[in-house]
């Protein structure tokens, strides 16, 4: 039912945010555009490729749950600006160690770790896709997608423990569900690329698709789900994203919690110059 319906059967009915007031909400981190009930979310920086920083971190949490109430979202295309899905170096990022902050600060930060996740797997009650469309790290919400897109160029390295931490923030767990307890050990361990067609071997994506045509497939994919009625698209996005609730449910929260005593006890550990470079090569961050 529509709000204006709604509004009309039940007297002082609280209507869910508008796409025109939660894309301006967050624009400064997404492009928003809808068509036929399929929402795109365009993650970007100044109309280029996302640069990580902590307002986006805390905010992801939140787009999911106004992309979630909104009923007039049916299907949800996730991709990245320009020919990378993720930049930001390390150094840049942390300004200084996490065991410098102070307590409000480091509280913060692993809460938005944890429902940035959380709210992905829950608040999300649509079929998702996504549309990796480059290298670069903090690809846990492609991996927790129904379906994941990928280009030839694309990298879905682990590079936390590389950089002296533990991979606690979802990707690992994503790593581990989907390619196995030893491949994720051997990838998380080394830092080992996985490139897109290893992806695909693995079972970390369902397609490898040129550059020009990523958008284009994803929106194809999209629409062919949008055919079939609305309780089966909504039962069987449930279906199948049952497996990560109960995995976020039950390991979300022991990741995050162990990545940040990682990060917390390690005072004399810090990324080494050369990580950070190899990083760079990679197009990592």
């Amino acid at each position: 039912m529509s709000r204006e319906d709604l509004a009309a059967r039940w007297p002082g009915y609280v209507p869910p945010p508008s796409l025109e007031e939660y894309a301006k909400k967050y624009e400064d981190f997404f492009v928003m555009q809808r068509r036929d009930g399929i929402l795109e979310l365009r993650m970007h920086t100044d109309g280029g490729t996302y640069v990580h920083n902590w307002a986006a971190h805390n905010a992801w949490n939140r787009v999911w749950q106004d992309v979630g109430n909104d009923p007039d979202n049916e299907v949800l295309i996730l991709t990245g600006t320009g020919d990378r899905w993720f930049s930001g170096a390390p150094r840049d990022v942390w300004q200084k160690p996490l065991y410098e902050e102070d307590p409000d600060y480091i509280y913060q930060q692993f809460y938005d770790g944890t429902k940035l996740i959380e709210n992905f797997v829950t608040a999300l009650e649509i079929p998702t896709i996504a549309a990796i469309n480059g290298p670069g790290v903090h690809t846990e919400f492609a991996l927790l997608c129904d379906i994941t897109l990928a280009t030839e160029d694309a990298d879905l390295m682990d590079p936390h423990f590389l950089a002296g931490t533990a991979p606690g923030d979802g990707l690992g767990l994503a790593l581990q569900a989907l390619m196995g307890t030893k491949r994720a050990a051997h990838h998380i361990y080394t830092g080992q690329s996985i490139p897109a067609r290893k992806a695909l071997e693995f079972g970390l994506v369902n397609e490898v698709v040129p550059h020009d045509s990523l958008l284009a497939r994803a929106w194809e994919l999209a629409e062919m789900i949008m055919e079939r009625p609305r309780y089966a698209r909504r039962m069987t996005h449930s279906i199948l994203s049952r497996p990560w609730k109960k995995l976020v449910s039950e390991d979300l929260g022991f990741h995050v919690s162990h990545q940040g005593l990682s990060m917390l006890g390690g005072k004399k550990q810090g990324m080494a110059a050369k990580t950070v470079e190899e990083g760079n090569q990679r197009k990592a961050w």
